[in-house]
């Protein structure tokens, strides 16, 4: 088996629609559309171009993870699309940890300081992985004001990079 994470841009938009989508809707019953989420047809202008970045992670060429960071000001920035297909989750590939390692090193050489991200209460297995990563929970109104708020979330994370690792 055959793991490669590389920098997503438009043209794969249609793969990560679709493994976010499935997951979102069909696996944990999030009520977000497409229409919720116009930045996965804008990947290189809204991440990218930005300063931030959109990761895939292929399994024998088969797109099985994501992650994306959000630079929202000089040192802060936002997780977002932080998905693995159910049959490739776990410790065994530990997707989710390589993909946010990666993410976490980004922002070091970037000179992101500040990470934050938005979740949802019903995704219990993610928070325990954000927990377990040093994120804090804080709350809403602590956000940055410039924060890109998503509607569905409603648990909030925060990580200062240069006290960890």
């Amino acid at each position: 088996m055959k793991l490669e994470i590389r920098t997503l841009d438009n043209s794969y938009s249609e793969q990560a629609t679709d493994l976010i989508l499935n997951i979102q809707q069909k696996e944990f019953n999030v009520p977000i559309t497409i229409h919720d989420q116009p930045d996965l047809a804008q990947i290189e202008s809204f991440y990218i171009e930005a300063g931030g970045n959109f990761w895939g992670a292929f399994i024998n060429g088969e797109l099985a993870g994501t992650i994306a960071l959000v630079k929202f000001n000089e040192k802060e920035g936002a997780i977002r699309k932080m998905f693995v297909k159910k049959e490739f989750r776990g410790k065994d590939l530990n997707i989710a940890q390589l993909l946010l390692e990666i993410l976490i090193s980004f922002c070091r050489e970037k000179g992101i300081e500040n990470l934050y991200l938005g979740t949802v209460n019903i995704l219990k297995a993610a928070i325990r992985f954000y927990e377990r990563n040093q994120f804090h929970e804080i709350q809403k109104e602590n956000l940055p004001a410039s924060f890109p708020l998503m509607n569905a979330d409603n648990v909030f994370y925060h990580l200062k990079i240069n006290e960890n690792r």
